[in-house]
């Protein structure tokens, strides 16, 4: 499974949330799921299964597929139970 996190400038923010999805599946005890980052306008749907992107930028990926919406990207609860939502839902936990 491939995960990509998505941002405006595919820089700091993107960066910083792929970081984070790592540690959480690593808390969690997940193996084998490919994180990596890119800026919106490079990202397309070939790119990976599922896509993290911040709440400013989420209509803007529609076109992506499967998108998770953060509401705020700084917040790692959130990411958190987002990123365990995503497991359970896949069969990774």
């Amino acid at each position: 499974m491939k995960i990509l996190a998505v941002c405006g400038s595919g820089l700091g923010t993107s960066f910083m949330v792929e970081m984070n999805i790592k540690q959480v599946l690593e808390e969690l005890g997940v193996a084998g799921v490919e994180v990596s980052h890119s800026d919106l306008s490079s990202a397309t749907s070939e790119d990976a299964d599922v896509y993290f992107l911040a709440k400013d930028i989420a209509e803007s990926g529609k076109h992506l597929g499967e998108i998770i919406v953060l509401e705020n990207i700084i917040d790692m609860d959130e990411l958190r139970e987002k990123v365990k939502k995503l497991g359970e839902d896949k069969n990774l936990i």
